[in-house]
């Protein structure tokens, strides 16, 4: 049977002398993995297609074992991504954690939803490090954990001073601090800015410029979100991590928050 999704290549890796195993996000059909047959020859018109992070339409031969890519057509090669080593190393992550945590076997058009608007919003040189905060809050539900944003976890108040609590699983009032000693304290901006994250669309947002302390500050709990209670530790979270420690990710430091 002959299908035509479109999809977003999360990765490939060799088989043989001049195949490639290539694991595909698609709109329609979730995610896959499929043979592509002679990809890894240079001449091959599957070489390009099968790129990591490229968005295009794939034709795929499925039967009852693994699919096999027949034929693909560019949408987006994310050439800026592709050459841009911070704009590489955001997008490797966010095509890592979705493949870590979205399961083969059924649509998931949400997850498709996001990964697709990060990429091209990294692709046209957004703040790729606010990108993947974007990334990391919208996908934390697939991980079975979906934290209590909207109104305090313990009593439901929508009005108040407010803070972050893993034990509680989201925000506490301050009416309800006392549940955890181990809070923490939000600002306004702040308490927003993570509302932000995990429930408006990535493409509705417009250019949002954050101070390099407000999204490591956001990203630590996040992160920790991840790596305590998902269990979730990334290789390329590593390799982020490693470019922090040089002036390359430093350029945005300068940058002033619009959301105050």
């Amino acid at each position: 049977m002959l299908n035509k999704w479109e999809g977003i290549v999360l990765k490939s890796r060799s088989y043989g002398e001049s195949n490639k195993i290539v694991t595909i996000m698609t709109r329609e059909a979730g995610k896959v993995t499929v043979m592509a047959r002679g990809a890894k020859k240079p001449t091959s018109r599957l070489a390009g297609i099968t790129q990591t992070f490229m968005h295009g339409v794939y034709v795929v031969q499925r039967g009852s074992g693994m699919g096999t890519l027949q034929q693909g057509e560019h949408l987006a090669s994310m050439r800026h991504i592709q050459t841009d080593i911070v704009a590489t190393a955001y997008a490797s992550y966010i095509v890592e954690l979705l493949d870590r945590i979205v399961e083969e076997g059924s649509p998931e058009p949400f997850a498709f939803e996001v990964l697709q608007q990060a990429l091209h919003a990294i692709e046209e040189e957004y703040d790729p490090e606010a990108i993947a905060l974007f990334v990391d809050w919208k996908l934390l539900p697939y991980t079975g954990v979906q934290p209590m944003l909207h109104a305090c976890a313990s009593c439901g108040a929508i009005e108040g001073e407010f803070a972050f609590s893993f034990a509680q699983g989201g925000y506490l009032c301050h009416r309800c601090f006392h549940l955890d000693p181990y809070i923490i304290r939000l600002t306004p901006t702040q308490l927003k800015l993570i509302r932000m994250f995990y429930s408006v669309p990535i493409d509705q947002i417009g250019k949002l410029d954050l101070k390099k302390g407000t999204k490591q500050f956001i990203k630590k709990i996040v992160s920790t979100i991840y790596e305590e209670q998902t269990g979730i530790r990334l290789k390329s979270r590593s390799f982020i991590e490693q470019l922090e420690r040089t002036p390359l990710l430093s350029r945005n430091k300068h940058n002033e928050e619009t959301t105050e």
